[in-house]
């Protein structure tokens, strides 16, 4: 939720301290991340500039970051400004109308002719129809990056509006990227889009949160886990499709039920308070509430690392997906995924190598692929798999890999 008007970077017209060196020859992409997402905009930036294009962020409070920052062909704007959680409804209304206004003004006013939009701003229907629209008549040629192919099939929200308006936003883009060959499958298959026209790119792997020398021992000390206790981690934003009780009904039937395992769940709940309590529900009635540890808060990105030296290995137990950020975090410590057969996860997960699938809404298959991981060579070597899952992620998702193909079709459409 943007913030009043002189929280964003309204000076010389919103223009940041970076402007007057970057104008020198104007930027060439814009890169638009809806004000939110900051570890991939951030991560992509960088890498674009590394391979010498002249960027304007558009990014927010959120979005921002020390990167971003005091380089001549980086040119942040804070259009979206800072959420206001606590505010009333006419001052978060007045808020993102404003936003809008900023970003419809700099989209008519500025140089760039490749606007790459990361996120949608907020109101859906309107971003994908009439924003989309609008940056047509300007003469802007259009990136989409559709990290979910259809988030409201996913979110069990689906209906005719929303795949309507996602056809428009498919049509009216001039290019689009996903992050597998189902995602680019899928596109076609259900929304008519030809394969010329999208391009698979890597998920870039998460290099912005904190990595410091906290070796595993003292993450489990500061969750006052020993040695011996086996760590299963959830991890991410909380809400019904990221199948929670699977992972819980699963710990109970384990070895003992649960004993020697803890389960940690860790995220913000998602305006699904039903859905909690069903969680709570089925914890209770599993009789494993000993084993579970809850932080259901927004996890800081210098806390993050705690959690995933913490824990043995990082559980996926997701009913639908298209692709998961989260899995990449989990790579980038070099911590093993045991994730559900839906989405990419068969394509991201090599089997016995960096984690195993196991069959979705099963907490019985669940149970099984958890014990197998125990006895694999995975984890009865795990300090010296960690080093090489994390080396081999970081070439797979190199954000070098991600720049070099996205730069590629900049090139192709603003033809230079």
């Amino acid at each position: 939720m943007p913030g009043h008007p002189n929280q964003a970077a309204t000076r010389e017209g919103g223009r940041s301290e970076t402007t007057a060196a970057a104008d020198k020859s104007g930027p060439n992409i814009a890169i638009l991340t809806g004000g939110t997402d900051p570890h991939y905009a951030r991560g992509l930036a960088a890498a674009l500039v590394q391979r010498g294009l002249r960027l304007d962020f558009i990014g927010s409070d959120e979005a921002d970051g020390p990167e971003l920052h005091g380089n001549p062909n980086v040119n942040y704007l804070n259009l979206h400004g800072r959420p206001q959680a606590k505010a009333g409804r006419l001052q978060k209304l007045l808020g993102y109308l404003t936003s809008y206004g900023r970003l419809m003004a700099y989209a008519a006013g500025s140089a760039p002719k490749v606007l790459h939009i990361l996120w949608n701003p907020k109101f859906l229907f309107f971003d994908r129809t009439v924003l989309m629209l609008y940056y047509r008549l300007l003469g802007k040629k259009t990136v989409f990056t559709a990290h979910n192919v259809n988030a409201g099939q996913r979110d069990e929200k689906d209906g005719f509006f929303n795949r309507l308006t996602l056809r428009i936003q498919y049509r009216l883009s001039d290019a689009i990227f996903v992050h597998t060959e189902k995602m680019k499958r899928q596109l076609g298959d259900d929304f008519g889009v030809p394969p010329s026209k999208v391009t698979v790119i890597p998920y870039g792997i998460n290099n912005a949160v904190p990595d410091t020398g906290l070796t595993v021992a003292a993450a489990k000390a500061r969750f006052g886990f020993s040695p011996s206790e086996r760590v299963l981690l959830v991890f991410g934003l909380l809400t019904p499709y990221k199948g929670v009780e699977y992972a819980v009904r699963a710990l109970a039937e384990l070895p003992g039920a649960g004993t020697g395992y803890r389960l940690v769940i860790a995220g913000r709940v998602k305006k699904c308070p039903e859905y909690w309590a069903a969680v709570q529900e089925a914890i209770t009635r599993a009789g494993v509430r000993q084993q579970v540890v809850e932080r259901t808060e927004f996890i800081p990105d210098e806390e993050i690392e705690s959690y995933f030296k913490a824990a043995d290995v990082l559980l996926l137990p997701y009913t639908e997906i298209f692709q998961s950020g989260i899995l990449f975090l989990g790579f980038s410590f070099g911590l093993p995924v045991i994730a559900a057969d839906v989405g990419s996860f068969k394509e991201m997960i090599t089997e016995g190598k960096t984690g195993f699938i196991f069959k979705p809404r099963d907490e019985a298959d669940l149970a099984r692929a958890i014990e197998k991981y125990f006895a694999s060579d995975l984890y009865g070597d795990l300090g010296r798999r960690r080093e090489e899952i994390r080396a081999s992620a970081c070439e797979r998702f190199s954000w070098a890999k991600v720049a070099e193909l996205t730069a590629g079709v900049y090139s192709n459409l603003s033809g230079n």
